[in-house]
This record gives C-alpha cells, structure tokens and sequence, in this order.
C-alpha cells in the first residue's frame, strides 16, 4: 500500500471499533437492512461493488470494479466536488463484508470510513458507516456544523439506498 499518499496517519482505523484519533471527528451509524443470508449476500455485494455508493446519486470512478486493498476512488458529489480515495482494507467473511477507504491529497475532508454489512447471530443484517475526519478544504472548515452534518445525513442515507436494494430479496 502506498502510504505517502493518504492524507493522514492512522490509515486502517476504523478497522479498530470505537478508535477516533486526535483532533478528528467520530461518526458511527448503524442501519438495520434486513434478516437472512439472502439479505446478507445482496446487501454485500451492493457495497463490494460500487452499486449501494451509485445508487445515492454520486459519481464513482474506481480502478477496479470491486473493492480491494490499494483500489483508488474517486466519489463526485453535487457533480464538482471530487473526493478522491484509495481502499485501506476489505472485510469478506461469512458474517462481514465490506470496506474502507482513506482520503488522499484533493479530498475536502481528512480521514477515513467504513461501509460494512453484518449478519449477527439472529440473522439480521445490518450496515455500519464508521468514520473519523476533519475538514480539509476551506469550504468544508466554512462549512463547520453543517459539514458534519452532511455527513451524518449521507452515511444514513446509504442504509436507506441499501434497504431498498435488498428489498426484493427478503426472506419474510
């Protein structure tokens, strides 16, 4: 991986639950999707693939059609703002899968977040959005609490888009 260029120092953080370095900002939002492997393994392969983030509206460029280690992203909100990314880590197990990706040089925000779906033990599937950054952009600093905000409001928007996306699949 090549860490020179991520835009920060604590690359893979999230992967440590709770962990919020220094001077940055937390975010934790957690969505409930659904029940079932079936739920699981659409919910999944909606986040590994691009398709929940695409669904939200954004642009995604990826040099890669699947998250893996050391894939680059570049995610277009409001069709001008351009936050470009690479992926620090992948999570593909029975009961997780998922990704994160930290900021690189360009991006308005500093950090780095998480997009993981999980079945606990009584099969119902949820989406985790964790998070930490600060602004990096002297729009996002002018932006302050609203910045934040935005944020917040995407990360439980992607529970939403991905509820939808697995709809059709569940197992009622």
């Amino acid at each position: 991986m090549r860490m020179e260029d991520f835009t920060y120092d604590d690359v893979g953080g999230t992967r440590r639950g709770g962990f919020c370095p220094p001077g940055f900002r937390p975010l934790h939002v957690r969505t409930r999707i659904g029940e079932g492997e079936k739920v699981f393994r659409r919910a999944s392969e909606a986040v590994l693939t691009w398709e929940m983030h695409r669904e939200l509206g954004v642009g995604v460029e990826a040099s890669a059609p699947r998250a893996a280690e050391d894939v680059d992203v570049t995610v277009t909100l409001a069709g001008m703002i351009k936050a470009p990314c690479r992926i620090v880590y992948t999570v593909e197990e029975p009961r997780r899968a998922g990704w994160a990706y930290g900021t690189l040089t360009g991006h308005p925000e500093c950090g780095e977040e998480s997009f993981v779906v999980e079945r606990t033990g009584d099969g119902t599937v949820w989406l985790t959005v964790t998070a930490f950054s600060r602004a990096a952009k002297w729009y996002a600093r002018a932006g302050g609490p609203a910045t934040r905000g935005l944020q917040t409001a995407y990360a439980r928007r992607c529970g939403k888009v991905l509820q939808r996306l697995c709809a059709p699949v569940s197992e009622f």
